[in-house]
């Protein structure tokens, strides 16, 4: 910045000066990554993406740390000989940061593998334990944040992500559901079948086709016959619609073609 010396005597301005150029320059980059990487966004919310918007923002922090030491007499000396000494000092950092340094390789590793997505539906399990379950919200160099259905948000670091089981259910192209419904043996099976085949076939959010629907019965129980299928939707939450759907439906078409749903009856006797 040797222009600036022709115009600014005082050397604390300039300095001053020069710390906020850098600044803005800082500021300006982000701005800049902030923009592009939005755009990209609305194209593509893809975790590969958010992992890389955060490394590259840390990246221009860094960087801009470093011009700033160097506009600095007694700081500049420090820096020359900490990027000469470039082996020593990641070897240092390394040792020093090893966790953080661990979830920022593994964040990386995810954001190659691409096991989950923004907004998949996943189940972090390690060790047999359920360490989180719900939508994944956000992914940076350091963590990834999962949102559980009752609202809260799970922030987990990336090592961990990488080495534990994540269960994805959108990682598939279609869901298959199980449904069962229970009848009296008063009841015609048949009918009942076809009713229940017909029920699952027609409703916009299955894809389930008439020949490739099968119900079975699948059990003689105490109280009833137990009718088994499987519901098959494009996604999770289309799965939980289509069978809440089908449930209430089964129960008006049972109900207007004389087919019972058995319930417990409790007889109480009493004594005088």
């Amino acid at each position: 910045m040797g222009i600036l010396d022709k115009y600014i005597d005082n050397p604390i301005l300039l300095k001053a000066i020069e710390v906020l150029i850098v600044i803005a320059v800082c500021v300006l980059l982000n701005i800049i990554v902030n923009i592009v990487f939005k755009k990209i966004s609305k194209r593509k919310d893809a975790i590969n993406i958010k992992f890389f918007k955060s490394l590259l923002r840390v990246v221009i922090f860094a960087v801009c740390i470093y011009q700033i030491l160097t506009l600095f007499s007694f700081t500049k000396d420090i820096s020359k000989t900490l990027m000469q000494s470039s082996a020593l000092l990641l070897a240092i950092a390394t040792f020093a940061a090893q966790h953080a340094l661990g979830n920022v390789i593994s964040g990386l590793f995810l954001s190659a593998s691409k096991p989950y997505e923004i907004n998949d539906k996943v189940k972090v399990v390690s060790g047999g334990t359920i360490l989180a379950e719900g939508n994944v919200a956000d992914i940076s160099i350091r963590h990834t944040i999962i949102r559980t259905y009752d609202g809260q948000s799970c922030i987990i670091p990336n090592s961990i992500m990488d080495s534990s089981v994540i269960v994805n259910t959108n990682y598939t192209k279609d869901v298959g559901n199980f449904l069962e419904v229970e009848i009296s043996y008063d009841s015609d099976v048949e009918l009942a079948s076809h009713l229940l085949k017909d029920i699952i076939v027609k409703h916009p959010k299955t894809l389930n086709t008439e020949e490739k629907t099968n119900v079975f019965l699948k059990e003689i129980a105490s109280s009833g016959l137990i009718l088994k299928a499987t519901v098959w939707s494009p996604t999770v939450d289309d799965s939980f619609m289509a069978c809440s759907d089908i449930r209430k439906e089964v129960l008006k078409v049972f109900k207007a073609h004389n087919i019972e749903i058995p319930y417990d009856i409790i007889t109480i006797k009493t004594t005088e």
